[in-house]
């Protein structure tokens, strides 16, 4: 008898709404401040960057909030994602844990990037901008802001960390085919990237610094808006089609979640699938274990400190309350590229800081290690970064193995890795190393946060 494992809604089951949970947040989020003045920011100081309706989600206490029909249209492309109970893995690890996937691999540039990108530019679109310029880790983003930019006839200016830029050429390579201009960062192209050059001209790049050459890109061009991929409220919000979608899913399996993990960068992914269940928690007396996962190289909610910090290195962006490592961190070359940020999602940061949701971190090894089994288990390839949720995952099994108990895990599969292949040969190869960022840095980096009268 087979098996059932792949549970599927229709085109009519997309969610209609985002889930705003600032809504039922126990305690309000920190005012943002200015990075000039460090004091509360005002729309005149946003709306050079952003377009004034993400400006207004990004405040919003608004529980639900419509997705326009034209967004609608686009997601259909690919929504609703599956939700795949992971049969072969449970066997090879053995374990009477149910394990399921949400697979956000499956969108046309193979990861769950698009759901903000799409909505992104077509607010930017209605109020009139003609371009956007963003930053990207591993890629994902970029592509993702490429294809959407596409869709909406907008220009797009990428900058690319550059580490990234050299060893993901594909992911360039899938922008460029997008029409976008994609430039490795720190670049000559801003102000902000000639002066990281001018001190050390083969600077490996950062999101942080390529923030900063994005921010200072718009504020220097005509018609043209930031975009973000992670970390910002509206950002989040529009994420939460992942987590609404797998609930439906699980109610057709005749199943409720446990445990639900995602891997941690600046928090999109992970608050896409966690904060519709966090709602549950809130609001319905759930008992739910929320579980983001970053890499120990680069260990912002386990190791930062809960402070005011700039979103970029170059303290161009708004200061934000967030779990921080510095915005001068500089995270070690790791092939998780969508993951080497400084700081992390003020709505996870405070979650974490309450006590409602958990965070862990893993070295390179571990994470490849059970991303190999799940490829060879599942069939499906995930991306570095995605890898690190089935880490978790698995020893959320092996861990219920040991207790005896039947809990059911689901995690979010944020991307897939056919364009990480490189880092793969290397892991088989024995030449992927395993870095723990160390104390005496992140306490240095942390002595430089900025000076805000909360």
């Amino acid at each position: 008898m087979i098996e059932q494992s792949r549970y599927h809604l229709s085109e009519n089951d997309i969610p209609r709404q985002w889930y705003n949970i600032q809504a039922d947040l126990p305690v309000p989020l920190p005012p943002v401040f200015s990075p000039v003045t460090l004091k509360p920011v005002t729309l005149d100081d946003l709306s050079p960057i952003f377009p004034k309706s993400l400006i207004g989600q990004e405040i919003s206490l608004e529980r639900y909030i419509d997705i326009p029909p034209e967004v609608l249209e686009i997601l259909g492309m690919w929504r609703p994602t599956p939700l795949v109970r992971a049969h072969r893995l449970e066997r090879a690890l053995g374990t009477p844990a149910k394990i399921f996937f949400k697979n956000e691999s499956v969108s046309p540039v193979g990861s769950h990037k698009p759901n903000t990108a799409v909505a992104q530019a077509f607010y930017n679109k209605i109020e009139g901008t003609q371009r956007l310029a963003t930053e990207t880790g591993a890629g994902q983003w970029g592509a993702a802001l490429a294809m959407a930019c596409k869709a909406f006839e907008m220009a797009c200016k990428i900058y690319m960390v550059r580490v990234s830029y050299d060893s993901k050429p594909y992911r360039r390579s899938l922008m460029r085919m997008f029409g976008a201009d994609v430039v490795a960062s720190p670049s000559m192209d801003t102000a902000s990237g000639r002066a990281i050059l001018a001190e050390n001209p083969n600077y490996p790049g950062a999101l942080g610094i390529a923030i900063s050459e994005a921010v200072d890109d718009v504020l220097t061009t005509g018609n043209s808006k930031y975009s973000l991929g992670s970390v910002l409220n509206h950002v989040l919000l529009h994420q939460t089609v992942i987590g609404q979608e797998a609930i439906k899913q699980l109610d057709m399996a005749g199943e409720e979640a446990d445990v639900v993990i995602g891997c941690v960068g600046g928090g999109s992914n992970f608050g896409g699938i966690a904060l519709p269940f966090m709602r549950m928690n809130l609001k319905e007396g759930g008992k739910i274990r929320c579980i983001g996962v970053e890499p120990s190289a680069c260990p912002t909610m386990t190791k930062g400190s809960y402070a005011f910090d700039y979103g970029d290195t170059a303290k161009m962006a708004p200061v934000l309350k967030m779990k921080t490592l510095g915005h001068d961190f500089m995270p070690p070359s790791i092939h998780a590229g969508g993951l080497r940020y400084h700081g992390m999602s003020p709505i996870l940061s405070a979650l974490y800081e309450q006590n409602l949701i958990e965070a862990c971190a893993y070295g390179q090894k571990q994470v490849f290690e059970a991303a190999t089994l799940f490829a060879q288990t599942e069939g499906i390839v995930p991306a570095p970064e995605s890898a690190h949720a089935i880490r978790a995952a698995i020893d959320e099994a092996n861990d219920a193995t040991a207790k005896g108990d039947h809990r059911v895990i689901v995690f979010c599969l944020s991307g897939h890795g056919f364009l990480d292949l490189g880092a793969y040969d290397k892991y088989m190869d024995g030449e992927l190393e395993d870095y723990d960022y160390p104390e005496e840095l992140i306490t240095e980096a942390l002595e430089r946060l900025p000076q805000v009268a909360e």
